[in-house]
């Protein structure tokens, strides 16, 4: 394998010298946008777009709880319009293609706004959907929406009874082995289907054939025995959910199991009336305690419906509903930008965010406790409030934030419980998962109710990549536990040299975390390891100079580090590269000469792609601030080390 370094030559060292101006340009014109965009007090916070099943089950969901609001519902219905593919259908990430299930809610939505069938807009997305296998084709997820408004059958879904909240931590299916988002969503919704409702929409959806076939669209999530015992479980459950109607010993436990999902529930809201700070759990939460009795002006439901209204953004585009927001994730990574292109650790910005940061440290225990009872409270969460779920990547990156300030002893304090929080979280095999230790549950991902995303939260490489590279920087830290993350990674290293990406698309993220987090570790750029990520990168650079990863290369390897090229994408392609010590490679030229040509008059960049994840494939993001942190940090950086190059001795 040629060492790339070996192609670069002096013209390539020439060639980055004539890009110095530029490239000075393209940093102080980007660290000001940056500036520019910090909130009064201290934090950062870029939109979170997603696709529009979001907006159409908001709109649903207030048909269900009949508060449609016209002008509401109106501006809702102009974004999803204006999201509308020629073909007819809606996409689950731009540029991508028409999908089944986000196309039926859209549609619906847009039927509930007043949008008659006969129109062409109308007329075009039910032709897409009849002929792609109307309802029955959905995911499960879309059927449960569809039985709530009384177009398909309950009967016909398969089922999570609220008795699985007696289940013990221990045993297999209990809601302590799926993924806290998903456990979350399916507490609340096994509620919501122990009472059926149905709330008919004042029109039908025969145009989108709508017919409740037994058994239609739960096709089996594995093959073999396995499919046939989930199938027939599932049989039993729904057998055993008609019992509590007549006999009373099935009632008491039935009564028993919805008072302590109800308890459940109820202790998990948030400060700013939400659950989980993502939209699934908020909804199904806000049905299931409906259902309950509670009414719309009680408190709890009343926060809920404001904490929903802060999540809502009306802009020219029309009215559409963020499935999260990131603010400290956002500002951990904006301070890291800024320190890369040299802004003073003492800046009033940095110092602003610091604390803003410091504040949000959560110091309570959450579920991660239930498998982790010894491990003392600390880390951050996502989101404003979510203070149930801190998690292992955002406390990773606020540590290392932290880390840019001048210390004192607030900050020393929140970083060392951080960091003993998450190394506290470290999974069996060595690896980190984001919200749980050892939630890898292979059972619960093979229930017919779990057709759509992740169900649980495994190690993945992006997360442990951070966590080494944040171990490594406080360098006081365990060796063997480091050592432990260092040799799960490179167990997690695929066969051509790159790593998954589970958080962000996707192999080009994914190395573009590891690369740099391995040699901060002290792994030297020399080995073959090493060499063979870097070369991967280099052999899946595009023509133009960029990176980019559509998200289809979560199902089809002909796509893995295959895309339009993006800002988010390039750099973290560049971040690996100069980590790697390729800065004068010809590959890092051209694409840092591809940032900055792309660069906007503000000082941004335009990216519409998504390059965000979710759930692989089946739910992604575009964080709106990726496009400007990742692009200054790998700009800084490529600059400090031109600069440490131009000092070396000859």
């Amino acid at each position: 394998m040629t060492d790339l370094r070996e192609e670069s030559g002096e013209l390539a060292l020439g060639w980055s010298r004539h890009l110095l101006d530029d490239l000075a340009t393209a940093i102080k014109s980007g660290r000001e946008n940056l500036l520019g965009l910090q909130h009064a007090e201290g934090w950062w916070k870029g939109e979170l777009e997603t696709n529009v099943s979001m907006d159409a089950e908001d709109v649903m969901l207030r048909h269900f709880l009949g508060i449609l609001d016209p002008r509401r519902t109106a501006r809702t219905a102009e974004w999803i319009r204006s999201q509308q593919l020629p073909s007819g259908g809606w996409a689950t990430f731009y540029g991508g293609p028409d999908d089944i299930s986000v196309t039926v809610e859209a549609y619906v939505a847009l039927r509930l706004a007043g949008d008659p069938p006969e129109a062409a807009h109308m007329r075009l997305a039910s032709q897409w959907v009849s002929s792609n296998g109307g309802i029955a084709a959905t995911r499960v997820f879309t059927r449960i929406w569809m039985a709530v408004v009384a177009a398909w059958s309950w009967e016909d879904l398969p089922m999570v009874p609220p008795e699985i909240m007696l289940l013990p931590s221990g045993v297999p299916l209990n809601i302590y082995d799926f993924a806290c988002w998903a456990r979350q969503t399916i507490v609340a919704m096994s509620v919501v289907m122990s009472f059926k409702p149905a709330i008919p929409l004042p029109f039908d959806l025969s145009e989108l054939d709508a017919k409740t076939v037994p058994g239609a669209g739960v096709p089996p999530n594995t093959a073999g025995p396995a499919s046939v015992f989930y199938r027939v479980l599932d049989r039993a459950i729904h057998a055993y959910d008609k019992a509590p109607s007549w006999f009373l010993p099935a009632r008491l436990v039935r009564n028993a199991s919805l008072a302590k999902a109800e308890r459940w529930i109820l202790a998990r809201q948030e400060a700013d009336g939400l659950w989980g700070g993502i939209q699934p759990p908020v909804v199904y939460s806000i049905i299931a305690l409906r259902l309950l009795g509670y009414p719309l002006d009680h408190p709890v439901l009343a926060a809920a419906l404001r904490g929903l209204d802060s999540f809502t953004v009306d802009d020219e585009r029309g009215l559409h509903l963020e499935a999260c927001q990131s603010p400290v994730w956002d500002t951990a990574l904006a301070m890291i930008a800024l320190s890369d292109v040299g802004i003073a650790g003492n800046d009033p910005a940095m110092l602003k965010a610091a604390r803003w940061l410091v504040a949000e440290e959560i110091r309570e225990k959450g579920d991660w406790s239930v498998r982790r009872p010894d491990v003392p409270a600390g880390g951050w969460a996502f989101e404003f409030h979510n203070d149930n779920y801190p998690d292992v990547d955002d406390t990773a990156e606020v540590i290392l934030a932290l880390r840019k300030v001048p210390p004192d002893a607030t900050i020393e304090a929140a970083c060392q419980r951080g960091v003993a929080w998450s190394v506290g979280m470290q999974s069996r095999s060595g690896g980190w998962g984001a919200f749980d230790a050892d939630n890898d549950s292979a059972t619960v991902a093979k229930l017919p109710f779990c057709d759509f995303g992740e169900v649980t939260d495994p190690p993945s490489a992006d997360v442990t990549a951070h966590m080494v590279e944040m171990l490594a920087d406080e360098g006081h830290v365990d060796p063997v536990v480091l050592q432990r993350g260092i040799d799960w990674l490179w167990r997690a290293q695929e066969p051509d040299g790159s790593w998954f990406g589970r958080w962000g698309v996707n192999y080009v993220y994914g190395t573009g975390a590891v690369v740099p987090a391995l040699v901060a570790a002290g792994v030297p750029n020399s080995d073959l390891r090493i060499r063979a990520a870097l070369r991967w990168l280099a052999d899946h650079q595009n023509p133009d100079g960029g990176w980019g990863e559509d998200l289809r290369s979560y199902i089809h390897d002909e796509w893995h580090g295959r895309g339009l090229s993006t800002p988010s994408q390039t750099a973290w392609a560049l971040l690996a590269l100069i980590a790697g010590g390729e800065h004068t490679s010809e590959a890092t030229q051209r694409g840092v000469g591809w940032l900055i040509e792309h660069q906007t008059p503000d000082g941004g960049w335009d990216e519409p792609w998504f390059t965000g994840t979710g759930f692989p494939w089946d739910f992604s993001i575009n964080y709106h601030l990726y496009r400007i942190v990742w692009p200054l940090m790998a700009l800084g950086r490529y600059a400090a080390a031109l600069s440490s190059s131009d000092s070396e001795p000859a």
